[in-house]
C-alpha cells in the first residue's frame, strides 16, 4: 500500500533565479541596515563591463570565466558623517553592517563569496586601484568581492527578511526585569563574524551599569556642546512628516522625544537649534540632557559593548566589527529585543578611554547599546529612495 503523499517543500526564494533579481531582493534587505544617524552612507556597484570585470578579476586573482559576479562597496561621502575623527570608523562600520546583511541575503539565495579584499585608502579620498571605473567622485571604495552560485541556501531568506524588518532602534523605556543569561550568551555566541579579534561583553550588574551611567552623566553632553558635532547631528533631525519623506534618513523627531504637541515641538526645535544650544550649554543644558539619558541607562537591564583587540583597527577590522553588529542586532530582533546605541562615549577619545579603563577593556571600544524588551513600539527608521539601489559599472 502506498504511503501518504507528502508535498514537496517550496524552493527557497532566489534559488535558480538570475543574479539581477537575486541582487534586487538582497539589496532590499540590506537597505534596512543600521547606520550612525541613519545616514545610510553605503554605495554599491555591480561590475559588469568587460574592463570592470577584468580589473576586478586581476585584483582578486579570480578567473574571469563569466560564472563569477563582481561587486564593489563604497562609502558615499555625500551621506557620510565627518564632524569628528571617529566618524571615519563609524562610517566604515555602517557600510560593513550593510555588506554583511547583503552577503547573508545573497547566500540565502545560493550565492557565496569566493574572494574579497579591502581597499585601505577608501576611507580617505579613494583608492587608485579602482576596478573598472570611472567612479563617482564622491565615492570612496572600501571593498571588492567575487561571488559564485552554489545552488544551496545558507539560511532562510524569509527569516532573514523578517529579522531585518523587525530590527530597529528603540529609544523608549525597556522592561527592567533581567534578561536570561542563556539569551545573552546566545547573542554573543551567535555572532561568529569577527573571530577572536572582536570581543562582546554584556553589562548586567547594577554596579557595572552604574559605572557606565555615571560616566555618561558626566561626559554624555559633549555631543551637544561640541559645535561641529552638534551642527551635524542637528542636521539629521527631521521635524515634520514631510521632511521625513523628503530626506528618507535621519531621526524623525517623534522617535527622539516621543509624541509632542505642536507647542512642545516648537519649543524643542528652538532649544535644539545650534546657536541656541551653544548658549544653553553655558547653563548646563547639555549636562541635563546627559543626566536624563544616564537615568534611562540605570533602568535598562543590559548593555552590550563590543571592542577590537587592536587599538588602531584597519578597514578589514572595521568590516568584521560591522558584521558583528549586524549579526547581533538581527539575532536580538528575532528574540524580541530592541537596541538603542549610545555612540557618544565611543565618538570622543577621552571618555572612551576612561570607560575602557574603568571596565578593564583592552583595544578599541567601537559599539555600545542598551538592550532590552521595549515597552512601546517604535516605527521603522525612514529609508532614502536610493537606499536599495546599486550602480552598474
Amino acid at each position: 500500500m502506498n504511503g501518504p503523499l507528502i508535498p514537496a517543500a517550496p524552493p527557497s526564494p532566489g534559488l535558480g533565479e538570475s543574479f539581477p533579481e537575486v541582487l534586487r531582493r538582497a539589496t532590499g534587505i540590506a537597505a534596512l541596515s543600521p547606520s550612525s544617524h541613519n545616514c545610510q552612507p553605503w554605495a554599491l556597484a555591480r561590475l559588469e563591463s568587460r574592463p570592470a570585470r577584468r580589473a576586478a578579476a586581476d585584483l582578486l586573482g579570480c578567473p574571469d570565466d563569466g560564472a563569477t559576479v563582481y561587486l564593489a562597496l563604497a562609502a558615499d561621502r555625500r551621506r557620510s558623517l565627518t564632524a569628528l575623527p571617529a566618524h571615519t570608523l563609524e562610517m566604515r562600520l555602517s557600510c560593513a553592517a550593510y555588506w554583511r546583511m547583503l552577503c547573508r541575503a545573497l547566500a540565502a539565495q545560493g550565492w557565496a563569496l569566493v574572494r574579497e579584499r579591502p581597499h585601505e585608502a577608501g576611507g580617505a579620498g579613494g583608492d587608485s586601484r579602482l576596478p573598472g571605473g570611472p567612479w563617482p567622485r564622491d565615492w570612496s571604495l572600501l571593498w571588492t568581492a567575487a561571488l559564485r552560485r552554489t545552488g544551496e541556501a545558507a539560511e532562510s531568506l524569509t527569516a532573514l527578511d523578517a529579522a531585518a524588518r523587525a530590527r530597529r532602534t528603540n529609544r523608549g523605556p525597556y522592561d527592567d526585569g533581567p534578561l536570561a543569561p542563556e539569551l545573552l550568551g546566545a547573542l554573543a555566541r551567535r555572532t561568529p563574524a569577527g573571530g577572536p579579534a572582536i570581543a562582546v561583553r554584556h553589562l548586567t550588574s547594577i554596579h557595572e551599569r552604574g559605572v557606565f551611567a555615571e560616566l555618561l552623566a558626566r561626559h554624555g553632553g559633549i555631543d551637544f556642546s561640541h559645535p561641529a558635532a552638534w551642527r551635524e547631528t542637528h542636521s539629521y533631525i527631521r521635524w515634520t512628516p514631510a521632511a521625513v519623506r523628503a530626506h528618507g534618513d535621519g531621526f524623525p523627531v517623534a522617535q527622539l522625544f516621543g509624541p509632542m504637541s505642536a507647542r512642545q515641538r516648537l519649543a524643542k526645535r528652538i532649544a535644539l537649534a545650534p546657536p541656541v544650544m551653544k548658549v544653553l550649554c553655558r547653563f548646563g543644558y547639555d549636562r541635563s540632557l546627559a543626566g536624563g539619558l544616564a537615568a534611562e541607562v540605570r533602568r535598562t537591564p543590559a548593555l552590550v559593548l563590543m571592542h577590537f583587540a587592536d587599538d588602531s583597527p584597519g578597514l578589514a577590522d572595521a568590516f568584521r566589527g560591522g558584521a558583528r553588529i549586524a549579526d547581533y542586532w538581527l539575532h536580538a530582533a528575532s528574540a524580541g529585543l530592541a537596541l538603542h546605541p549610545l555612540s557618544v562615549l565611543v565618538q570622543h577619545d577621552a571618555p572612551r578611554r576612561m570607560l575602557q579603563a574603568q571596565l578593564g577593556l583592552s583595544g578599541r571600544l567601537f559599539f555600545i547599546s542598551r538592550v532590552g524588551r521595549p515597552r512601546t513600539a517604535f516605527p521603522p527608521a525612514p529609508r532614502s529612495p536610493g537606499a536599495a539601489d546599486h550602480r552598474t559599472v
